[in-house]
Protein backbone atom coordinates (compact mmCIF):
# COMPACT_ATOMS: atom_id res chain seq x y z
CA UNK A 1 0.00 0.00 0.00
CA UNK A 2 1.75 3.46 -1.15
CA UNK A 3 2.73 5.40 2.20
CA UNK A 4 0.86 8.52 0.56
CA UNK A 5 -2.27 6.80 0.29
CA UNK A 6 -2.63 5.41 3.80
CA UNK A 7 -1.93 9.24 5.43
CA UNK A 8 -4.71 10.75 3.13
CA UNK A 9 -7.12 7.87 4.35
CA UNK A 10 -6.07 8.87 8.12
CA UNK A 11 -6.65 12.40 7.04
CA UNK A 12 -10.22 11.48 5.85
CA UNK A 13 -11.11 9.78 8.55
CA UNK A 14 -10.27 12.36 11.14
CA UNK A 15 -12.11 14.69 9.01
CA UNK A 16 -14.64 12.43 9.29
CA UNK A 17 -14.93 12.46 12.92
CA UNK A 18 -15.94 14.99 14.83
CA UNK A 19 -13.57 16.26 17.87
CA UNK A 20 -14.63 14.99 21.42
CA UNK A 21 -16.55 12.32 23.06
CA UNK A 22 -18.58 10.16 20.61
CA UNK A 23 -21.99 10.14 21.71
CA UNK A 24 -22.15 13.08 23.86
CA UNK A 25 -25.38 14.78 24.50
CA UNK A 26 -24.99 16.54 28.09
CA UNK A 27 -24.67 16.65 31.49
CA UNK A 28 -25.88 14.03 33.47
CA UNK A 29 -25.62 15.14 36.90
CA UNK A 30 -22.99 17.15 39.18
CA UNK A 31 -21.33 14.85 41.84
CA UNK A 32 -20.14 16.51 45.40
CA UNK A 33 -18.89 15.73 48.70
CA UNK A 34 -20.41 17.41 51.99
CA UNK A 35 -19.45 16.57 55.73
CA UNK A 36 -23.28 16.28 56.47
CA UNK A 37 -25.21 14.83 54.37
CA UNK A 38 -28.68 15.38 56.21
CA UNK A 39 -27.62 19.22 56.23
CA UNK A 40 -26.89 19.29 52.73
CA UNK A 41 -30.60 17.62 52.23
CA UNK A 42 -32.41 20.16 54.29
CA UNK A 43 -30.50 23.14 52.08
CA UNK A 44 -30.84 21.80 49.03
CA UNK A 45 -34.62 20.70 49.45
CA UNK A 46 -35.71 23.21 51.51
CA UNK A 47 -33.84 26.70 50.16
CA UNK A 48 -32.85 25.46 46.73
CA UNK A 49 -35.80 23.86 46.03
CA UNK A 50 -34.37 20.26 44.82
CA UNK A 51 -36.22 17.18 44.89
CA UNK A 52 -35.07 13.92 46.98
CA UNK A 53 -35.00 10.92 44.50
CA UNK A 54 -32.71 7.80 46.47
CA UNK A 55 -30.20 7.16 48.34
CA UNK A 56 -27.61 4.08 48.77
CA UNK A 57 -24.84 3.04 50.89
CA UNK A 58 -22.70 2.56 52.84
CA UNK A 59 -19.86 1.10 50.19
CA UNK A 60 -16.49 0.46 51.16
CA UNK A 61 -13.83 -1.81 50.39
CA UNK A 62 -11.47 -4.32 52.01
CA UNK A 63 -8.98 -4.26 48.50
CA UNK A 64 -8.47 -1.36 46.23
CA UNK A 65 -11.80 -0.99 44.32
CA UNK A 66 -12.37 2.33 46.46
CA UNK A 67 -9.02 3.76 45.25
CA UNK A 68 -8.81 1.76 41.46
CA UNK A 69 -12.40 3.04 40.92
CA UNK A 70 -13.31 6.53 42.83
CA UNK A 71 -9.65 7.58 43.42
CA UNK A 72 -10.06 7.63 47.47
CA UNK A 73 -8.25 5.97 50.30
CA UNK A 74 -8.75 2.45 49.71
CA UNK A 75 -10.23 2.00 53.27
CA UNK A 76 -12.39 5.02 52.73
CA UNK A 77 -15.95 4.79 53.93
CA UNK A 78 -18.86 6.32 51.35
CA UNK A 79 -21.54 6.48 54.02
CA UNK A 80 -23.79 7.34 51.49
CA UNK A 81 -24.84 8.83 48.25
CA UNK A 82 -28.10 10.81 47.27
CA UNK A 83 -29.32 11.88 44.24
CA UNK A 84 -31.33 14.91 43.79
CA UNK A 85 -33.16 16.21 40.72
CA UNK A 86 -32.88 19.98 40.61
CA UNK A 87 -34.84 21.94 38.57
CA UNK A 88 -34.14 22.46 35.06
CA UNK A 89 -31.30 19.54 35.69
CA UNK A 90 -28.92 18.14 35.75
CA UNK A 91 -29.09 16.10 38.72
CA UNK A 92 -27.08 16.32 42.04
CA UNK A 93 -25.37 13.29 43.46
CA UNK A 94 -24.05 13.89 46.89
CA UNK A 95 -21.44 11.92 49.22
CA UNK A 96 -20.85 12.07 52.76
CA UNK A 97 -17.28 10.10 53.33
CA UNK A 98 -15.44 8.97 55.75
CA UNK A 99 -11.98 8.56 54.87
CA UNK A 100 -8.24 8.30 56.47
CA UNK A 101 -6.52 11.99 55.83
CA UNK A 102 -9.20 13.91 53.58
CA UNK A 103 -9.21 17.23 53.47
CA UNK A 104 -12.12 18.93 55.13
CA UNK A 105 -11.59 22.80 53.60
CA UNK A 106 -13.84 23.81 51.19
CA UNK A 107 -11.18 24.92 48.32
CA UNK A 108 -11.81 28.35 46.85
CA UNK A 109 -12.11 29.38 43.40
CA UNK A 110 -8.70 30.56 43.65
CA UNK A 111 -7.66 26.76 44.76
CA UNK A 112 -6.66 23.80 42.36
CA UNK A 113 -10.08 22.21 42.29
CA UNK A 114 -11.80 25.50 43.24
CA UNK A 115 -15.17 25.55 41.91
CA UNK A 116 -18.86 26.44 42.21
CA UNK A 117 -22.54 25.30 41.06
CA UNK A 118 -24.53 28.25 39.06
CA UNK A 119 -28.20 28.23 39.53
CA UNK A 120 -30.05 30.64 36.65
CA UNK A 121 -32.99 32.16 38.08
CA UNK A 122 -35.40 34.45 35.83
CA UNK A 123 -35.62 37.02 39.09
CA UNK A 124 -32.29 37.58 40.34
CA UNK A 125 -33.63 39.91 42.88
CA UNK A 126 -35.93 37.46 44.35
CA UNK A 127 -33.91 35.10 44.77
CA UNK A 128 -31.63 36.69 46.66
CA UNK A 129 -34.44 38.11 48.93
CA UNK A 130 -35.07 34.64 49.35
CA UNK A 131 -31.61 33.29 50.09
CA UNK A 132 -31.49 36.00 52.95
CA UNK A 133 -35.10 35.44 54.00
CA UNK A 134 -33.19 31.38 54.63
CA UNK A 135 -30.15 33.13 56.78
CA UNK A 136 -27.72 31.86 53.64
CA UNK A 137 -24.19 34.08 53.80
CA UNK A 138 -24.75 35.94 50.52
CA UNK A 139 -21.84 37.60 49.43
CA UNK A 140 -22.22 41.18 48.31
CA UNK A 141 -24.31 42.41 46.15
CA UNK A 142 -25.33 41.34 42.52
CA UNK A 143 -22.98 42.28 40.32
CA UNK A 144 -23.87 43.20 36.71
CA UNK A 145 -21.17 42.07 33.96
CA UNK A 146 -19.73 43.93 31.42
CA UNK A 147 -18.12 43.15 27.73
CA UNK A 148 -19.15 39.93 26.50
CA UNK A 149 -21.53 39.36 29.64
CA UNK A 150 -23.20 42.23 29.87
CA UNK A 151 -26.62 41.77 30.05
CA UNK A 152 -26.10 39.47 32.81
CA UNK A 153 -26.22 39.76 36.34
CA UNK A 154 -24.88 37.67 39.43
CA UNK A 155 -23.86 37.30 43.01
CA UNK A 156 -21.69 34.43 44.92
CA UNK A 157 -23.67 32.93 48.06
CA UNK A 158 -22.59 29.76 50.60
CA UNK A 159 -23.92 26.80 52.08
CA UNK A 160 -23.96 26.46 55.84
CA UNK A 161 -20.80 24.22 54.98
CA UNK A 162 -18.98 26.60 52.78
CA UNK A 163 -19.42 25.57 49.72
CA UNK A 164 -19.55 28.38 47.22
CA UNK A 165 -22.65 28.43 44.50
CA UNK A 166 -24.25 31.00 42.47
CA UNK A 167 -27.34 32.75 41.34
CA UNK A 168 -27.45 33.79 37.32
CA UNK A 169 -29.91 36.19 35.41
CA UNK A 170 -29.99 36.88 31.69
CA UNK A 171 -33.64 37.58 30.64
CA UNK A 172 -32.94 39.60 27.86
CA UNK A 173 -29.50 37.81 26.84
CA UNK A 174 -26.33 38.45 26.57
CA UNK A 175 -24.38 40.61 24.37
CA UNK A 176 -21.60 37.17 23.69
CA UNK A 177 -24.72 36.09 22.07
CA UNK A 178 -24.41 38.47 18.95
CA UNK A 179 -22.41 37.14 16.20
CA UNK A 180 -20.11 34.65 18.49
CA UNK A 181 -18.70 31.48 16.91
CA UNK A 182 -20.48 29.37 19.57
CA UNK A 183 -23.42 29.92 21.21
CA UNK A 184 -23.06 29.19 25.32
CA UNK A 185 -25.84 26.53 26.76
CA UNK A 186 -28.67 28.06 28.84
CA UNK A 187 -31.59 26.66 30.59
CA UNK A 188 -34.20 27.58 28.00
CA UNK A 189 -32.17 25.35 25.86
Amino acid sequence: MPRQWIHSSRERDAEATPPGLPGLTGVDHIGFTVPDLDEATRFFVEVIGCQYAYSLGPFRSDGTWMAEHLNVHPRAVMRELRFFRCPGGPDFEIFEYEAPGRHTDQPRNSDIGGHHLAFYVTDLDAAVAHLRRHGVRVLGEPTASSGPSEGQRWVYFLTPWGMQLELVSYPHGKRCEDGAPARLWQPSD
